[in-house]
C-alpha cells in the first residue's frame, strides 16, 4: 500500500470546467471538479459511462482544452496556453495507456515505428542503434519479445496489442501515466495479466497512475484512493478500503451495490440499489465539497453532512 506520511504532490487540480460546443449547444462535461495525486500513488476515478472520467483524463494530458480552473504539475500550470518548454515537459513527463487496443494503434505501421513515435517526435534517443534498444527494451518491460517489433499490430491478439500501447508510454519514461480503462476491451482472463504487468511497472519505474475505470472490483485491487464521479462532479473521494467499508453517498452505494459476487449465494440474496437524484434537497440548502472524517470527502449540504457523520460514529461503534 502506497505510505501516506510523506505524500508529494505531483498533480493538482483545481475547480476545473470543461465544456464542449458553443452558445446554444454548449455542454459543460466536468463542473467545478478538484482532486490532487500524490506521487507514487495510484489513484482511481470511478463512475458510470458518460460521466465525464475519460474527459478528465484527456484534459490532463491538453487534448481537451480547460474552459474554468486549473491543472498544476509539480506546481506549474499545465492547462491553458504554455510555453513550448512546458508543452515539451507534459509530453515526457505525462502518458496516456487508450481504452482500445484496436483503436489506439496505426494499423499501417510496424510495431517499431508505433513504439518508437514519441521517440522520434522529441528526438529523445542518441542514434537509431539507440532508439532500437530503447524499443527492444519497452517491449521487454512489457513482456513482448523484441522480434515482435517487425510486425503489424493486426498479428497480434488483444492483450498483446494493449501491452504494445504500454510499451509505446514506457519508452517515454513517464513519471504520471493515465491509464484510460486500459482493461475493459480485453478478455477477463488477460484482465488480470494485464493489471499484474502495471503493478510491476509501478514498483520497477517508480510510476503514478490515474486509473480510470468502471468496474470498482478492478479499483479496488489496484487503487490507493478512489474518487466517485457523477455527471461531471466528484460526489465522494477516500482511501479505497475506507470508501469501500463505508461509502456514504447514495450514488457511490448503488455503484457498489452492483459489483457482482463469486458466491451464487450471495449473489442472489444481493440487493442492487438504484440512486435516484432526487433523493438530494438541495433547492434551498446547496451542497458543499467537505472533509467528512481525515481524508473521506463527500459533496453534502449540511442535513446530509449531520447524516453522514451520524452514519459514520454508528459505524465506528459497531
Amino acid at each position: 500500500m502506497f505510505d501516506y506520511t510523506n505524500k508529494e504532490k505531483l498533480l493538482e487540480v483545481k475547480n476545473l470546467v470543461v465544456e464542449f460546443g458553443s452558445g446554444k449547444k454548449k455542454f459543460t462535461a466536468i463542473k467545478d471538479v478538484s482532486f490532487d495525486i500524490y506521487k507514487g500513488e495510484t489513484f482511481g476515478l470511478v463512475g458510470e459511462s458518460g460521466s465525464g472520467k475519460t474527459t478528465i483524463g484527456r484534459a490532463i494530458i491538453r487534448i481537451n482544452d480547460v474552459a474554468g480552473g486549473e491543472i498544476l504539475y509539480k506546481g506549474e500550470r499545465i492547462s491553458g496556453k504554455i510555453s513550448k518548454e512546458m508543452d515539451r515537459k507534459v509530453i515526457e513527463n505525462i502518458q496516456m495507456i487508450f481504452q482500445d487496443p484496436m483503436a489506439s494503434l496505426n494499423e499501417r505501421a510496424k510495431v517499431d515505428y508505433i513504439v518508437s513515435e514519441g521517440l522520434y517526435n522529441l528526438k529523445k534517443y542518441d542514434n537509431e542503434e539507440h532508439r532500437k534498444k530503447l524499443v527492444e527494451q519497452a517491449l521487454l518491460d512489457v513482456g513482448l519479445l523484441p522480434e515482435f517489433a517487425s510486425r503489424f499490430p493486426h498479428e497480434f491478439s488483444g492483450g498483446q496489442r494493449q501491452r504494445i500501447g504500454i510499451a509505446r508510454c514506457l519508452v517515454m519514461e513517464p513519471e504520471l501515466v493515465i491509464a484510460d480503462e486500459p482493461i475493459s476491451a480485453l478478455d477477463v482472463s488477460i484482465r488480470a495479466q494485464v493489471l499484474n504487468l502495471m503493478s510491476e511497472l509501478q514498483k520497477k519505474k517508480g510510476l503514478t497512475y490515474l486509473f480510470i475505470a468502471h468496474d470498482l472490483s478492478i479499483v479496488r485491487f489496484i487503487s490507493d484512493r478512489v474518487a466517485v464521479i457523477h455527471k461531471g462532479k466528484i460526489v465522494e473521494l477516500a482511501k479505497t478500503e475506507k470508501l469501500f467499508d463505508h461509502p456514504l453517498h447514495p450514488y457511490t452505494q448503488a455503484l457498489l451495490s452492483a459489483i457482482p459476487h463469486p458466491d451464487p449465494l450471495v449473489e442472489r440474496k444481493k440487493v442492487i440499489k438504484v440512486y435516484d437524484p432526487s433523493c438530494h434537497h438541495y433547492e434551498t440548502d446547496k451542497p458543499t465539497w467537505v472533509e467528512i472524517e481525515p481524508e473521506h470527502y463527500v459533496l453534502a449540504n449540511q442535513e446530509e453532512q449531520e447524516r453522514y457523520k451520524e452514519m459514520l460514529t454508528n459505524h465506528a461503534s459497531n
